[in-house]
């Protein structure tokens, strides 16, 4: 068959390419976005009017684009996956009919017996001219319009998609962003300033505080007072949550009465309700764990079984087998992990983070241009302007400064191993995921050596690397994360000491200089090197930032954030502390309570996988031993065989063997990730117990098999 009639399904393929390619390439972006408006902008501004719903859901997921702009690239891509679908059409009856021409008898000689009556569809007669472009034309438009409409339909529905997670995600931070408000505005910080403040912080405060930052966007563009700024953005908003406290928020400003009591009654709802969420999320995970060990334990347990038995007594079941294992069985528990990621994260919100940068110290701006770019305490600005000459000395100094700080960063860490896999333990796949590599592929000659590819070879430098990668991550991310809880557990006690020096009248730096020779754990050490970095010079404000870039957990960035922004409102923060360590007490009894009520549903996966494992190991260790490797003869002695009991070959006990050991390493290595997760709310956690669940079938396997 020529090259040639393949042409047009590279057009096609070609086609489908533009919408991938656009979302990466900025110039071919914009040239199909100005032909889809010069081709389809004119229709979709003319029937705006009647689609009100997708205006709304385009402004709630903050896409940054117009309705006459998304329409018409819409357009022009169903028109694009249309035609790629009406060539794909063409292709695809032009198979069928190759197939069905095919002469029955053939059919059945190749086909299993269980398929055998599919023969029947062959011997397709001979077509004229006209039938077959009836055929073609028939195909072309089915199929080019259902992928027409099918992108047309997904770029319709996506933004309702995005704007129903954004809503999701609204309302967890609802809480504590209300918290934060109300913290502010017990400091005597009056509301458009909090605003603009919660604003800044999107990072810290999620997507609340992307919604603030439409307002104060909307007051600072296009000139809108607070009260309608706020208005139009809970009107826009995809959270009713959010659009019911916003236009309670609104009523309270325009009334006169106390925003603190306001804010303070919101907060304790929110507390509430998050208590109440976070049951019905519990008993929700329940579910899940149940219906995870039903469907991919047992079921997949239950099929194995099965097979075995029907490939014992009828035939080979290898192909089954290994489309169960290597292909049903991943893809089954890496989609549960995603949904499961999706439930979890309505609860966990930030969770336990790793610092993905350098930017420590290298973030604060340098001394000298703190000292001319801000006001002097006095109230007065630095007189003084450095030349030309001079800011260009300080420009080389400030860059050999911070030179020396990336060396120096880079020499800690080469110099302290063991403490930078601490911090950091990603790092350790750097390390761990070459070693074992090396050793799969030191062992892959041998596995070739016979013409073939004989994977017995190689699995069990497979399952060792892949048991030695997992075991140092799980080892560096729980000193890791028992690190980081500790500090956070300490953080409630470290405010109300905190607010209850500084409400008897001791200044902030000196209350951190008060309480960090108290009992704090790990946050000593951190308190430490707080006031460390404020003897040599820096502001306690810069001190507090470099901390939280330290620990980089969202519940410490809410301290500092809360901090930091209340001190710039008043020297009197004892208030401000006291609603801080509320908040963070309030947020570490529900983790603890989350933690209790899921160690339940961990020892289930647990005996779950323990049941799996001890079926597979009965079934290779007892079972095809035991099999006769010849026929079974009849009862009589007729010297016949019973039919469908033909014994079982030393060679497909081996390769069923051989079989038995990978679903075991995949079901250990995914089961123990998804018990982490149903434990935690986070999958880094499942490391621990799949290297566990990894090492026990590896050891099962070489002592007991």
């Amino acid at each position: 068959m020529a090259l040639s009639n393949f042409l047009p399904l590279v057009c096609a393929a070609a086609l489908c390419s533009l919408a991938a390619l656009a979302r990466v390439h900025v110039g071919l972006d914009r040239v199909l976005t100005r032909a889809a408006i010069g081709l389809f902008g004119g229709y979709v501004a003319e029937f705006k009017g009647e689609h009100p719903d997708r205006q709304s859901a385009l402004r709630a997921a903050h896409f940054a684009t117009t309705y006459r702009e998304y329409g018409a690239m819409t357009m022009l891509y169903a028109t694009l996956f249309a035609i790629a679908g009406a060539i794909v059409g063409i292709y695809v009856i032009w198979g069928l009919l190759l197939v069905l021409a095919v002469d029955p008898a053939a059919m059945r000689e190749a086909l299993p017996g269980a398929l055998a009556f599919l023969a029947n569809l062959g011997g397709v007669p001979s077509l004229s001219a006209t039938e077959l472009f009836g055929l073609f034309a028939l195909s072309c438009l089915t199929i080019g319009t259902l992928a027409g409409f099918g992108a047309y339909w997904l770029r319709w529905w996506y933004p309702s998609y995005v704007a129903d997670g954004r809503a999701r995600r609204i309302e967890t931070s609802l809480p504590s962003t209300v918290a934060f408000m109300y913290a502010l505005s017990r400091s005597g910080m009056e509301f458009p300033k909090i605003v603009r403040i919660l604003a800044r912080h999107e990072d810290t405060y999620g997507e609340a505080a992307a919604e603030f930052s439409v307002a104060v966007r909307n007051m600072d563009t296009f000139g809108m007072d607070v009260i309608t700024a706020l208005q139009t953005t809970g009107r826009r908003s995809p959270s009713p949550k959010f659009a019911d406290f916003v236009e309670n928020l609104v009523s309270v400003l325009q009334s006169g009465n106390s925003l603190s009591t306001f804010l303070e009654t919101q907060y304790r709802d929110f507390q509430e309700e998050s208590e109440s969420q976070q049951e019905s999320t519990i008993e929700l995970l329940g579910t899940l764990a149940e219906a995870y060990v039903t469907v991919l334990v047992a079921g997949p347990l239950f099929l194995i079984t099965i097979l075995v038995v029907i490939g014992i007594s009828v035939g080979n079941t290898f192909d089954p087998l290994r489309a169960l294992i290597y292909l049903i069985l991943p893809l089954g528990n890496l989609a549960f992990i995603v949904y499961l990621s999706m439930v979890t994260d309505t609860i966990t919100p930030g969770g336990v983070a790793e610092p993905d940068s350098d930017e420590d110290d290298a973030a604060v701006p340098s001394p000298v241009a703190v000292a001319r770019e801000q006001p002097r305490p006095d109230g007065g600005r630095n007189a003084a302007r450095p030349t030309d000459r001079g800011r260009d000395r300080e420009q080389r100094n400030v860059e050999r400064v911070r030179y020396y700080r990336r060396l120096q960063r880079l020499r800690e860490r080469v110099g302290s191993p063991l403490s930078t896999l601490r911090e950091r333990p990603r790092l350790s796949l750097v390390l761990t995921v070459p070693i074992a590599l090396a050793a799969v592929l030191w062992r892959l000659p041998v596995a070739f050596a016979d013409g073939g590819f004989d994977v017995t070879v190689i699995d069990d430098a497979v399952a060792i690397g892949a048991l030695f990668v997992v075991a140092v991550f799980a080892l560096c991310y729980e000193l890791h994360r028992r690190r980081i809880e500790a500090i956070e557990g300490a953080i409630p006690d470290l405010l109300e000491r905190l607010a209850s020096v500084n409400d008897a009248g001791m200044a902030p730096v000196s209350a951190i200089d008060q309480v960090r020779g108290s009992d704090l754990g790990p946050l000593g050490a951190e308190l430490d090197r707080i006031w460390a970095d404020v003897q040599w010079g820096a502001d306690l404000q810069t001190a507090l930032e470099r901390f939280g870039r330290r620990v980089r957990t969202r519940a410490t960035s809410r301290v500092v954030t809360l901090v930091t922004e209340a001190m710039n409102a008043s020297g009197n923060l004892a208030t401000v502390l006291t609603i801080a360590a509320r908040q963070a007490a309030a947020d570490r009894r529900l983790k603890r309570e989350r933690k209790q009520a899921m160690v339940e549903y961990l020892v289930v996966v647990y005996i779950a996988f323990f049941v799996f494992l001890f079926i597979i190991t009965v079934l290779a260790a007892y079972l095809l031993p035991n099999l006769p490797t010849e026929g079974i003869e009849a009862a009589g002695g007729g010297g016949g065989t019973i039919d469908g009991l033909g014994g079982l070959s030393q060679t497909a006990a081996t390769q069923y063997n051989t079989l038995f050991y990978h679903a075991t390493l995949v079901q250990g290595l995914l089961s123990g990730l998804i018990a982490g997760q149903l434990s935690t709310g986070d999958v880094r956690a499942g490391a621990k117990h799949a290297a566990a669940m990894l090492a026990l079938s590896v050891l099962l396997f070489a002592v007991v098999v």
